[in-house]
């Protein structure tokens, strides 16, 4: 037996809410500063009563359902109450567009759409083209007639009783939605054993204690703040300091106010707090170390941790490989110009095309070693194909190159997929291109990523137009803007004659990433 057992989440909490049913569980300051406490019994008490409403309203185990929700208590509350009911949720980001969640809820399956009050006309626009979604539940609000509240059903499920389905450590809980390299996002499926696996590996490998207050500033719909910040502080019998959205300016404030120990940051955060004006006081925190993903320069590390007095750990990891397999860890000495070492529970390789594992000192693909449903990802829903090409014997093929250091460090070199890293967002440059030639005058287009000192990359488009078509640089970002979420629009938008393209005609992106940066 490995260290999850035959665990599930439910047993978890219900674990952890008769250990310390008085204390405080989730600590939450709203968009306007107004900050409530939710204990461990009260935390289970709604998790229950919502998950018995869920099933008075028909949802049954395997069904999924969408949450289109900004970080809040509701949010937690509805994905254990999912895995409750062995239903699944699928978390989204708020700032995606009609068409985007269209097509998020159709593949997905959703019967269910749990969101906002702000967020309904967006879904209003799409009613038609998503006839599986029965219900919709609007959180913090009451809602128009044709909603259910959120409150409401939590407190008519305290009233209702009745069986719930037997769940186990395989079953689906979260899927959550990836951009790869092609137009479409992936929907990965993470287990009760993915989720527990990951918090038993961090809250060991950063040693939490139930006197830990994991600081989540980082949105939910992410894997970072599930695996990295929410999941340990459950196992290590914790609490979580959750805000509603991520100040620049507020950020060890807020860590102050709220009794955040430990943190979880992007690069792209980590350079927006550097470049606001400095307070002394905001060195008087309680952040006794920072998780941080992505490359941050050595001056800017060196300033952050004196600034503010605290440490911090660089990391590597996926929504796909679930837990961290790479990290530099606060027992042994960090170097955070590198992504770290291997974790427990983890084996890393770096491979060549051929599948070899590469000398030392060159660069290879990032191939972590893992369970499938439990150390690594389930699969990819609805997509054996590409499921079979990420897990090949055992070994999941991240798409990431890095080199292995004569110090047992592995440094990161740069992403075999297409993808730009805009400020902590995922983006697919194919998505952008698919977008883009959907322009009556767009003929062919190329978006490549390019480093930006704010937000690690920008996202700089090219594009030739249909011969006699006529189309300006604003048009065209102004019709992205309508077909897609605000982080993943081109920073700018270049009309050319021709790419650099190889002898077959295919466009040599990295040709064209020199001539930007020349």
């Amino acid at each position: 037996m490995d260290i999850i057992g035959n665990r599930t989440l439910p047993q978890v909490l219900r674990e952890q809410a008769g250990r310390y049913p008085e204390k405080a569980f989730i600590v939450f300051e709203d968009a306007t500063g107004i900050r409530i406490t939710k204990t461990y019994a009260e935390f289970f008490s709604d998790v229950i009563s919502f998950s018995r409403s869920l099933f008075n309203l028909g949802i049954r185990k395997g069904d999924h359902f969408t949450v289109h929700l900004p970080n809040n208590p509701e949010f937690l509350a509805i994905w254990f109450a999912a895995a409750e009911l062995g239903a699944v949720m699928v978390p989204t980001n708020i700032l995606s567009t009609a068409d985007e969640m269209k097509y998020l809820i159709t593949h997905s399956d959703s019967v269910l759409l749990i969101t906002e009050e702000e967020h309904l006309a967006k879904f209003d626009t799409i009613k038609n083209e998503i006839p599986a979604v029965r219900h919709t539940i609007v959180t913090r609000s009451k809602g128009p007639d044709h909603t259910l509240s959120f409150e409401q059903l939590v407190l008519e499920g305290r009233d209702l009783h009745m069986p719930l389905p037997e769940v186990h450590p395989e079953d689906v809980v979260g899927m959550l939605y990836t951009s790869g390299t092609t137009s479409r996002p992936k929907g990965v499926q993470v287990t009760n054993a993915n989720y527990i696996f990951t918090g038993e590996l961090m809250s060991k490998t950063i040693g939490l204690t139930p006197e830990d207050r994991t600081f989540t500033v980082l949105p939910m719909f992410h894997g970072n703040a599930q695996y990295y910040t929410c999941m340990p502080a459950l196992i290590a019998g914790g609490s979580i300091a959750l805000t509603e959205r991520f100040s620049a300016s507020r950020y060890f404030k807020q860590a102050k106010a709220l009794g955040g120990t430990v943190g979880s940051l992007f690069a792209a955060p980590i350079r927006m707090i550097l470049s606001k004006d400095y307070d002394p006081a905001d060195r008087d925190n309680p952040l006794r170390l920072i998780l941080f993903a992505q490359s941050v320069g050595r001056q800017e590390l060196d300033e952050f941790e004196s600034r503010y007095d605290t440490r911090l750990y660089q990391l590597y990891g996926m929504t796909e490989t679930v837990g961290i397999p790479l990290m530099n860890q606060p027992y042994s000495m960090p170097n955070n110009l590198s992504i770290g070492r291997p974790t427990l529970g983890y084996e890393v390789k770096l491979i060549d095309e051929a599948g070899k594992e590469v000398q030392e000192g060159s660069a290879g693909q990032i191939a972590v070693k893992g369970t499938p449903g439990r150390t690594i990802m389930k699969g990819y829903f609805k997509n054996p194909e590409a499921t079979e090409a990420a897990v090949r014997d055992g070994w999941l093929m991240t798409g990431d190159n890095a080199r292995l250091g004569d110090d047992g460090n592995f440094y990161f070199v740069d992403r075999l997929k297409d993808m730009i890293k805009r400020s902590g967002e995922n983006v697919a440059a194919g998505e952008v291109e698919s977008v883009l030639t959907d322009h009556a005058a767009v003929y062919e287009a190329a978006v490549v990523g390019v480093p930006d000192p704010i937000k690690d990359e920008s996202i700089k488009a090219f594009v030739i137009l249909h011969a006699g078509a006529e189309a300006t640089s604003g048009e065209l970002i102004a019709f992205c803007r309508e077909r897609l979420a605000n982080f993943k629009v081109p920073d700018t938008i270049d009309i050319v004659e021709d790419f650099p393209r190889t002898a077959v005609g295919k466009i040599q992106k990295h040709l064209i990433r020199q001539s930007v940066l020349q």
